[in-house]
Parts: C-alpha cells; sequence; structure tokens
C-alpha cells in the first residue's frame, strides 16, 4: 500500500463559532495537532482539503479545492482521490481531536489491494477518518452527481463492491470519535496537556 493523506477542513464551523481548526487544544491549534498526527504516518503525499485556502495554511503545503458548488466532505473526498497518485487516501476531519497515531497505523494495517477500510461505531460509519482505494473515484463522483451527497450512503455502497471493509470500533476506541461542532462538545479532558 502507498499513502496519500488528507486532512478535512471545508466546514464553516457555524455552530463552534470560530474555526474549529485553531482552537487551541492542550497548548497547540488544532490544525497543527492533526497535521502532525498525520505527519506521523510518513505519508508520500499530505494535503489540506478545504473550499478556500484557510488563512492559517502553512505556506509548503498543497491545498485541494472542492469543485464548486460544494456539496460537503464527499465534495473533499473526492477532490483527494481525483488528485491521488498512491493506492490510498487517509481522509481525517479537522474536529476529531482525540485520533491517536497508533490507532491510524491499525487502520492502514487493515487496507488491501483496491480495498479501504472505514470504522463503524454502531451502526454508524466513521468516514471522516477512514481509507480510501484509489478505485473509490468513481463511485465518489457518482454520489455527488446524484441527490443525496452521504458519506454514510457512500461509505456503505464501497463495501458491497468490495472496495471498503468495515472495521467495528472497540470499546475503549469509540471516545476517539468524539467530534466537536459546538463549544459544548469540547470535554474538559482535551484541554489539559494530557488531552491526547
Amino acid at each position: 500500500m502507498s499513502l496519500s493523506a488528507m486532512l478535512l477542513v471545508g466546514g464553516k464551523s457555524s455552530r463552534m463559532g470560530v474555526d474549529k481548526a485553531t482552537l487551541v487544544l492542550g497548548g497547540e491549534p488544532l490544525w497543527q495537532r492533526q497535521l502532525r498526527i498525520l505527519r506521523d504516518l510518513c505519508p508520500e503525499s499530505l494535503w489540506i482539503s478545504a473550499q478556500l485556502v484557510p488563512p492559517w495554511c502553512p505556506a509548503d503545503f498543497q491545498v485541494v479545492l472542492d469543485q464548486p458548488p460544494s456539496r460537503g466532505p464527499l465534495s473533499g473526498v473526492t477532490a483527494g482521490l481525483r488528485c491521488l497518485q498512491t493506492s490510498h487516501l487517509l481522509v481525517l476531519a479537522i474536529d476529531l481531536p482525540r485520533i491517536r497515531p497508533d490507532h491510524l497505523f491499525k487502520l492502514c494495517q487493515l487496507t488491501g489491494p483496491g480495498c479501504g477500510v472505514i470504522p463503524r461505531n454502531g451502526d454508524r460509519l466513521e468516514p471522516l477518518c477512514a481509507i480510501y482505494p484509489r478505485a473509490a473515484l468513481a463511485l465518489s463522483e457518482e454520489c455527488l452527481r446524484g441527490r443525496g451527497a452521504s458519506l454514510q450512503e457512500f461509505g456503505r455502497k464501497l463495501q458491497l463492491c468490495s472496495q471498503a471493509k468495515f472495521y467495528d470500533l472497540a470499546p475503549k476506541e469509540k471516545r476517539m470519535y468524539l467530534n466537536m461542532n459546538t463549544p459544548a462538545d469540547i470535554p474538559s479532558d482535551v484541554l489539559g496537556p494530557d488531552w491526547e
């Protein structure tokens, strides 16, 4: 497997009230923390996915822009797959602050030729921290052209055509998938130095 990694930051953060990427948690801006986690995987390429180039974006980073009109995270995943030169694309959302490098390594080990992996949390998929094969591009573009652009639907279709398998999260792994959408979603345990 050859790997590219992409940080998804395309949301407007309207419910949070500020750009989630700039939240300082554990003494580090969230965008910096997530890029550090992805760098630990030593991907061949590391990108930022957004609708517009973020003001905090490091000058040496390639930004993969959604093709307008953006239809949410699936637009970002599709844009990344269009740029892909490696066999697989790992995507990580900006607002999953508890994801750890060892967990991402584990997901990488579960992939296979032409097959990615999507964590499953009960009956819900976690497609914003998942690995997609290059072959998923055709299906992602088809889903974007359809009426809905649901990543849940996209993930289930990938599984049906054997382009992804589901990984059922263990109870202790589920806490890593805390998603922060509003200030109330920021738990106190991620504000201190031991927040990881």
